[in-house]
């Protein structure tokens, strides 16, 4: 089933499907060492692309995805935020997952939390989901704060073992988060 992109603007930033012009700042992003620390590896040019091909598939397929984030006032692309379902089975599949990855420069200035909230409201408004999880590596407190900024509250009995991650490896234990769609 194709549909239309769903795109929308926060204060701050415009979330959008991904163009030509992405794929230079979105590798740089992901070769930054400090922004992969919790991410498993850093990605060749080939690799990030290809990323970006699935990324953009998964709009023409679904019209939501991760969304390209650009600065509103500057046009600057950021990185991405927005939903997901996992392709791996994870002990809490089905679900659908809220992630963000953006370019140092715009960390600490709350671009996570408003790009996240909007996709949220896109998840619970929208498409009717019931409840979106997010996780991420049990010692990536800067990604965990931002869970808990936007009204996430951690699932402690629900940490995992990612399955992607080979055993022994420190990113291999995972913190799960959870956010139901708002009642009434």
């Amino acid at each position: 089933m194709t549909t239309s992109p769903i795109e929308f603007d926060t204060a701050r930033l415009r979330l959008r499907a991904w163009r030509e012009s992405d794929l230079a700042p979105f590798f740089a992003l992901a070769c930054d060492p400090q922004v992969m620390e919790f991410l498993l590896p850093l990605p060749t040019r080939a690799d990030s692309d290809a990323m970006v091909e699935r990324l953009r598939q998964r709009f023409a397929e679904n019209g939501w995805g991760f969304w390209a984030v650009e600065h509103k006032a500057s046009g600057a692309f950021m990185g991405f935020t927005g939903l997901n379902s996992p392709a791996v089975a994870l002990p809490f599949s089905p679900c659908v997952e809220i992630g963000w990855r953006l370019a140092r420069e715009w960390w600490g200035q709350g671009f996570a939390s408003e790009a996240a909230r909007g996709a949220l409201q896109v998840g619970f408004e929208q498409l009717g989901l019931d409840e979106i999880v997010a996780f991420t590596a049990w010692n990536n407190v800067r990604s965990a704060a931002v869970m808990e900024r936007i009204g996430m509250k951690e699932d402690m009995a629900g940490a995992f073992d990612h399955p992607l991650v080979p055993e022994g490896h420190a990113l291999r234990r995972h913190r799960l988060y959870r956010i139901a769609r708002p009642k009434g």
